[in-house]
């Protein structure tokens, strides 16, 4: 049990430096946050998700896959490839949809960024236990 909940404390330091990192007012501050990482190297901008590899250090280190990690794995996997996809839409290509150019420019509440620090490290717990 020990371990499970130094891991979810590990796991909440994590996200809270991910949160930090790409902390924007709005969806298109945050992409041009991450943008400027994509653009210097696309190993750093990996380098700015460090949940997602901890949660797969978890899993070796642990041997432990069950649904809810595979849930946990899956939801770090799916934000990092819909975060891609957006770069690649909005810089490299710069065709966006008239509505999503619109949605990029709304403003963020400052408590989503502690959604990924509320979910991921409750999940993780529960996937251990």
């Amino acid at each position: 049990m020990e371990t499970a909940l130094l891991f979810t404390f590990i796991l909440l330091g994590a996200e809270l430096f991910e949160a930090y990192i790409q902390r924007a007012p709005t969806l298109l501050g945050i992409l041009e946050r991450l943008n400027v990482y994509y653009q210097k190297s696309i190993f750093l901008f990996f380098a700015v998700h460090p949940g997602f590899y901890f949660v797969l250090f978890v899993v070796i280190a642990t041997d432990i896959l069950n649904v809810s990690m595979i849930f946990l794995i899956a939801m770090k996997v799916f934000d990092i490839f819909y975060k891609l996809e957006l770069l690649k839409k909005v810089f490299k290509e710069r065709v966006v949809s008239k509505e999503l150019a619109q949605m990029m420019m709304w403003r963020i509440p400052s408590w989503y960024f502690l959604l990924g620090p509320m979910i991921y490290p409750p999940l993780l717990l529960y996937a251990l236990t």
